[in-house]
């Protein structure tokens, strides 16, 4: 065999190998993508629809935190219909929070309690959600602050430039049963 014509058999079997690889990614991403569907993005938030369990939520990251510590910290709003949930909060941290401390939730001159443990924070009831949800609504800027497990103080800062549209999108999403 010809030296070119080695250089063409792997170059294509290097091809070969590179298609295949993207079609099983793609194989395996079907039922993930048929699950998950974009309501849309809204700046700096984005609005998806789950189909099993069904929920419709806003989602965003921090502009600025800590280096998180094995998980992706955020801030969400959430409508789960078959629970009979509408607009709950909720903020995964980017650190583990200490126990016993607060967890508190600035937006603009407001200021919340949350609840919560682990890495996780949650308004106490349904009426802090709805004022917490309000309060994003017209708020420019929000800071979830707590202390770590090492007893440090952590700041997560959010931008809330397209929260309400966000947070609207997938209220209707699934109002509409989607």
């Amino acid at each position: 065999m010809a030296e070119t014509d080695r250089q063409d058999l792997q170059e294509i079997n290097g091809v070969l190998r590179a298609l295949s690889f993207f079609v099983s990614l793609l194989i395996l991403a079907a039922p993930a993508a048929a699950q998950r569907s974009s309501l849309g993005i809204f700046f700096q938030w984005g609005a998806f629809r789950d189909q099993a369990p069904p929920r419709c939520y806003a989602i965003t990251q921090p502009a600025r935190s800590p280096k998180p510590e094995g998980w992706q910290p955020f801030a969400s709003v959430s409508y789960w219909p078959a629970r009979g949930v509408r607009g709950q909060v909720h903020f995964r941290l980017s650190r583990q929070k200490r126990a016993g401390s607060a967890v508190l939730l600035r937006i603009d001159d407001r200021t919340f309690q949350l609840v919560g443990g682990g890495a996780n924070a949650w308004a106490p009831d349904v009426r802090g959600d709805a004022a917490i949800v309000a309060a994003m609504r017209s708020g420019v800027h929000m800071t979830v602050e707590t202390r770590s497990d090492r007893g440090l103080r952590v700041r997560d800062y959010y931008q809330l430039r397209g929260a309400a549209t966000a947070i609207d999108a997938a209220a209707i999403a699934c109002a509409r049963g989607a």
